[in-house]
């Protein structure tokens, strides 16, 4: 169906042909284009390895794991795990690099290799081209019998996690202890099944109840959590009389809430919260992709910082937020970055930070909601056909709009007064994404339509 090599790692869906889908083959060729590059840096032979609950995990895990041993390289692998905790221990472990085997917020016939240096963070577009050439050229060797790499299991990784979040200045257990929230979670059968509860309980949450908790990788619905995917936990919430609920995607690096009342915090304020909680504690700046609501400027202003959109991916988000200096930044799809705690999205960490501002809140969660503005982003996506010029279909566009105010850093951004529309191709899909943000949502809607139908007549 699909193979996809982007800034988000190597992609694609289980089975078919090599080259054309994630095979067998394609995990070895790739792993052993990244172990190879490692090894060409004369870094440390060591690599962390984790997965999330994916039926197909355990089988591309151990490929990968015999694939570095075959290069020489030690694995270190703990097993189960999240995006951010494998990112942690890349640094716990003072690794050469990481490999996280997980497609994400991708559904149940994907998988996916996310590839990290030696800070636990992804790798560079730059190092990520040097990977896929030998990849392409299959520009690797492997060694003989008396240098194989070694094996090491590691089952101390959630437990560090954990405690890394309750130490982190800005978590206030005490304070989330003595709201005696009741919370439900969905964790789409997948690895929050195993690091979210044992991190609420840690955090003093009183009740927690637990949705689609068995780790079969047999996602309940679709796993990205957006408001159409989160019916079943809107229902609980309200079903329980629950303080508030809690969606993770299969990695755990995107997370979302759902108030007392059933309906959805929205997921694109989930960072806009919590850079208002950190920001009301720390001065400085704050960095979200340019498809994200434009809330958090406005939260940014009103502190006293300066806001500064980057390119949509998490490398892309990261390299901003270094060159500003931003004390808090991420992406609109629930994904938060905490600079000082490690440079990735993080929903663990996400939870603890929401969760010690909530408590501050006299009211509950809808209260709490109503503290920011009711901006409105259409979300929608175009799949493409092979072969399609994307560039193309942008630049006939471009001209149509040429008398309005055009960003072309990332697709194309397209403002019109106060509202906006963006355009551009999936890191993870072979999809266009139209995304349109409006204090309406009509509006917002009726832009998104308007830019389907001239993609689809460009089509």
């Amino acid at each position: 169906m699909a193979l996809i090599k982007s800034i988000s790692g190597i992609r694609g869906t289980i089975g078919g042909k090599s080259g054309d889908n994630l095979t067998p083959l394609d995990v070895v060729k790739f792993s052993a284009a990244y172990g190879s590059w490692l090894l060409g840096k004369g870094t440390n032979r060591k690599v962390v390895i984790g997965r999330d609950g994916r039926i197909s995990g355990s089988m591309v895990q151990q490929l990968v794991v015999n694939t570095l041993i075959g290069l020489g390289i030690d694995v270190v692998d703990v097993g189960l795990s999240t995006t951010p905790t494998v990112e942690l221990a890349v640094v716990w472990e003072k690794a050469a690099g990481g490999i996280i085997i997980t497609a994400s917020h991708n559904p149940k016939e994907w998988n996916a290799l996310k590839l990290l240096n030696e800070k636990g963070e992804f790798i560079s577009a730059a190092d990520g081209a040097i990977v896929l050439e030998k990849a392409s050229k299959e520009d690797f060797a492997f060694v003989g019998v008396d240098k194989l790499g070694t094996y090491t299991v590691s089952d101390s990784t959630l437990q560090q996690h954990i405690d890394a979040i309750l130490e982190y200045p800005l978590v206030h257990v005490e304070d989330i202890r003595k709201k005696n929230f009741k919370v439900v979670v969905d964790v789409i059968n997948s690895t929050g099944a195993l690091f979210v509860p044992p991190l609420l309980k840690a955090l003093g949450v009183a009740e927690v109840i637990l949705l689609n908790g068995e780790l079969n990788g047999k996602f309940a619905h679709n796993p990205e959590p957006l408001p159409e995917n989160l019916t079943e936990l809107s229902n609980a919430v309200r079903k329980h009389k629950a303080d508030i609920g809690i969606a993770v995607d299969p990695d755990v690096d995107r997370l979302c809430f759902v108030c007392e009342d059933g309906s959805m915090f929205g997921e694109e304020y989930t960072l806009v919260a919590v850079a208002d909680y950190i920001l009301s504690q720390r001065k400085g700046n704050t960095v979200s992709n340019m498809s994200s609501t434009k809330a958090l400027k406005e939260v940014t202003i009103k502190h006293g910082g300066e806001y500064h959109p980057s390119a949509v991916g998490e490398v892309n988000v990261v390299t901003r937020m270094k060159e500003v200096n931003a004390v808090i930044g991420g992406e609109g799809n629930g994904g938060i970055i905490v600079p000082d705690f490690h440079y990735g999205r993080d929903a663990l960490i996400g939870i603890g930070l929401f969760l010690s501002s909530l408590a501050t809140h006299k009211n509950g969660m809808k209260s709490f909601r109503n503290r920011y503005p009711d901006y409105f982003i259409s979300k929608n996506k175009i799949e493409l056909e092979n072969g399609i010029d994307v560039k193309a279909i942008f630049e006939r566009i471009q001209k149509k709009y040429k008398n309005q105010p055009v960003n072309t850093e990332d697709g194309l951004k397209i403002e019109f007064d106060s509202d906006w529309v963006h355009l551009r191709t999936s890191n993870t899909e072979p999809i266009i994404r139209i995304y349109a943000e409006s204090n309406f949502e009509t509006t917002a809607n009726n832009i998104a339509l308007r830019l389907m139908q001239d993609i689809k007549e460009s089509l």
